[in-house]
C-alpha cells in the first residue's frame, strides 16, 4: 500500500460519526516524515559521491577507523536532521511579519509577568512572538548545523588531522562552519524562502524534483564560493595558532577540501529546501475513496472540514483550497463537483462562503489602506513630508497581498463553480440562494480596488457622458492630482507588490469573463430590460465603490472591453 493510500485510509476513518481536525492533520505529519526519509537518502548519496569522487585523492595513508567514520557519518546526519526540522518549523504558505525586537521584548515580559488570559495580549502579538522565536531558532540551528557538518566532512582528511592538533582542527573548521551557517540562515530569512510556493502546474514528484536539481547545484556553487572567501577573510583575524604554518602543498589541499566540504553542506541544504517545497505543496485529495459508502452519502464533508475547522492560513487549509480549486476547474473529479450542487444547497453555500471570505478581506483591507494613503491631503504631500498615518497605510497595502495565493485560488473557484452551475446545477441552488450575485459583486469590488491601487481611476458619469453601452469613463483629474497619482503608480510599478497586484487583477478579470461567457445570454437580456443591476449585483452594501459603478463595470465585461 502506497504512502498516499495509507494516509487517505487513516484520514478518512470515521471518528464518532464525523471528521475532526486532528484526523485531517495526519497528512502534514506523514509528509514531514516522508520529507525526513527522502532527505536522509539524498544527503547520504551526496556524501558518498563527494567522498568517493572528490575527496578520495586527499585521503591519508592511515585511513580513519570504522568507528571514526561512523561517528562522522552520524554527526553529519544529525546536523541535517536539525536543519530540516527547523526548516519545517518556520515554513508557512502565508507571508507573515515577525515582531520587532522591542515588541518581542515587551510581549515576552507580559507573557512572563502577566496572566496569560490578560486581554492586552492579542493573538497577533502571540503570533509575532512565535514567529520571531522560530526565526531565531532557525538562525541558531543553521549555525550549529554548519559547525557540525563541516567538521564531520573535512576532519577525516589527512590534510587536517595529521598536521594539526584536534583542538585546532575543531576550532578552525567549526568556526568556518559557523560562518557559513549563520549567514545562510540570514539569507534564507531575508529572501523569504520559508514561504511555500505552490506550483502553477502540479507535476509528478520525481519530475518536479528533477527540474529543480540544476538550480540547487547552481545555488550551492554560488553560496559556497561566497562563503569560502568570507570565512577566509574572517579566519585571517584569528590567533596564529589557528593559521596555516605548514607547507604550501598541505595548505592548498586543505583549502580544496574545505571548499568541497562547504559545497556539500550547501548542496544538502538546497536539496532539503527543494524537497521540502515539493512534498509540502503537492496536492492532497480530501475525499473518501470513490465507490465507498462515504463517497455515496456526503463526499464533500472531509473537504469542508479541512476548510472550515483547520487553523486559518495553515498549510492544511491551503492544501484544501488547492484541492477544491482543481476539482472545480478540471473534469476529472466531476462526481465531487456534482456533490456541491446537492438538493438542499447547504454544501454549495458553505463552499462559496469559505471562498468569498478571503476576497472580501482583500477588498476591505486594500480599500482601507488606500483611504489612508491616498486621501485628499496625502495626494499633495511629497515622500519627505508624509505623515506616519500615510506610512502605515502603505504597510497595510503591502500586507493586503500576503494572501495572494489564497485569493487567486478563491477567485478561480467561485468563477468555475458559478459557470458550471449553469449546466450542472439541476436544482438551481446557485441562483436561488443568491450566491451568483454575491460572487459577481465580490469579484467586481476586488477588481476595482486592485485597479485603483495600480493607478486606474474610474468615475461614474452622467447619461450624456456615457461611453457606449458600458457607461464608464476615466476620471478627469486636476493637474496636481493627476501628477501625484501617476507618480505614485510609477513608484509602485517596478516593485514586487505591483507585480502581485497586476497578476491579481488579471486573475479577477479572467474569473469574471468566465462567468460572463457562461451567462452571456441571460446578462444581455437583463441589460436590455434594465434589470442587470438588480439581477447580478448584490442589494447589500458593496465592499468597494458603489452599485452603479459595479453595474457599469459589468457592462464593460459584457462588451468584452474590460482590460
Amino acid at each position: 500500500m502506497s504512502l498516499s493510500t495509507a494516509v487517505q485510509t487513516s484520514l478518512f476513518k470515521p471518528k464518532n460519526g464525523g471528521v475532526t481536525t486532528s484526523t485531517t492533520t495526519t497528512v502534514i505529519k506523514h509528509r514531514f516524515i516522508s520529507f525526513l526519509i527522502w532527505q536522509s537518502i539524498l544527503s547520504t548519496i551526496s556524501l558518498l559521491l563527494v567522498k568517493t569522487l572528490l575527496l578520495y585523492p586527499f585521503r591519508s595513508k592511515n585511513s580513519p577507523s570504522i568507528l571514526h567514520s561512523l561517528f562522522s557519518f552520524l554527526a553529519f546526519h544529525v546536523s541535517l536532521l536539525l536543519f530540516s526540522t527547523s526548516l519545517f518549523i518556520i515554513s508557512s504558505p502565508h507571508r507573515h511579519k515577525p515582531g520587532s525586537p522591542l515588541d518581542l521584548l515587551l510581549t515576552s515580559v507580559r507573557l512572563i509577568f502577566v496572566h496569560t488570559d490578560n486581554p492586552s495580549l492579542s493573538p497577533e502579538a502571540r503570533q509575532a512572538v512565535k514567529f520571531s522565536l522560530s526565526f531565531a531558532l532557525f538562525l541558531v540551528v543553521s549555525a550549529l548545523s554548519g559547525f557540525v557538518a563541516l567538521i564531520s566532512i573535512c576532519w577525516s582528511s589527512g590534510a587536517f588531522h595529521q598536521t594539526m592538533p584536534w583542538r585546532v582542527v575543531v576550532v578552525m573548521l567549526g568556526f568556518r562552519g559557523f560562518l557559513i551557517g549563520l549567514p545562510y540562515g540570514v539569507y534564507y530569512l531575508y529572501k523569504q524562502r520559508w514561504v511555500l510556493q505552490f506550483p502553477i502546474v502540479q507535476r509528478p514528484l520525481f519530475f518536479s524534483f528533477k527540474m529543480g536539481l540544476p538550480s540547487a547545484f547552481g545555488q550551492a556553487l554560488k553560496l559556497s564560493t561566497a562563503a569560502y572567501f568570507f570565512s577566509s577573510v574572517v579566519l585571517f583575524f584569528l590567533p596564529d595558532e589557528y593559521g596555516s604554518n605548514f607547507a604550501i602543498g598541505k595548505y592548498i589541499a586543505q583549502q580544496i577540501i574545505f571548499y568541497i566540504g562547504t559545497f556539500l553542506v550547501f548542496l544538502c541544504w538546497e536539496l532539503s529546501h527543494h524537497l521540502h517545497q515539493i512534498l509540502h505543496t503537492k496536492r492532497f485529495i480530501f475525499a473518501p475513496p470513490k465507490g465507498s459508502a462515504a463517497a455515496e452519502t456526503n463526499p464533500s464533508e472531509y473537504l469542508l472540514a479541512a476548510l472550515e475547522e483547520s487553523t486559518p492560513k495553515s498549510l492544511l487549509q491551503y492544501l484544501a483550497y488547492l484541492d477544491l480549486c482543481m476539482v472545480c476547474e478540471r473534469n476529472v473529479d466531476t462526481w465531487r463537483r456534482a456533490a456541491f450542487f446537492e438538493e438542499t444547497g447547504e454544501t454549495y453555500r458553505r463552499v462559496i462562503s469559505v471562498c468569498l471570505r478571503p476576497l472580501e478581506q482583500l477588498a476591505l483591507n486594500l480599500g482601507a489602506g488606500l483611504e489612508s494613503s491616498l486621501g485628499e491631503k496625502s495626494a499633495y504631500l511629497s515622500d519627505q513630508l508624509r505623515s506616519p498615518t500615510d506610512r502605515l497605510g502603505d504597510s497595510r497595502l503591502h500586507e493586503s497581498f500576503n494572501d495572494f495565493q489564497l485569493c487567486a485560488w478563491c477567485a478561480r473557484i467561485v468563477a468555475s463553480l458559478t459557470a458550471s452551475s449553469r449546466k450542472e446545477d439541476r436544482f438551481g441552488v446557485a441562483q436561488l440562494s443568491g450566491n451568483n450575485t454575491a460572487v459577481i459583486s465580490t469579484l467586481l469590488s476586488a477588481l476595482l480596488v486592485v485597479e485603483t491601487f495600480m493607478g486606474k481611476k474610474t468615475n461614474i458619469q452622467s447619461s450624456h457622458h456615457l461611453m457606449g453601452a458600458a457607461g464608464i469613463k476615466w476620471a478627469q483629474m486636476g493637474t496636481a492630482s493627476r501628477d501625484s497619482a501617476v507618480g505614485l503608480s510609477e513608484k509602485r510599478r517596478g516593485s514586487p507588490i505591483y507585480m502581485k497586484a497586476y497578476a491579481m487583477a488579471d486573475i479577477l478579470r479572467t474569473s469574471i469573463y468566465c462567468i460572463v461567457s457562461a451567462f452571456d445570454d441571460e446578462m444581455l437580456n437583463s441589460a436590455k430590460a434594465g434589470h442587470l443591476e438588480k439581477d447580478w449585483i448584490s442589494s447589500s452594501k458593496v465592499l468597494y465603490g458603489t452599485r452603479e459603478l459595479l453595474s457599469q463595470k459589468l457592462r464593460l465585461f459584457l462588451d468584452f472591453r474590460a482590460c
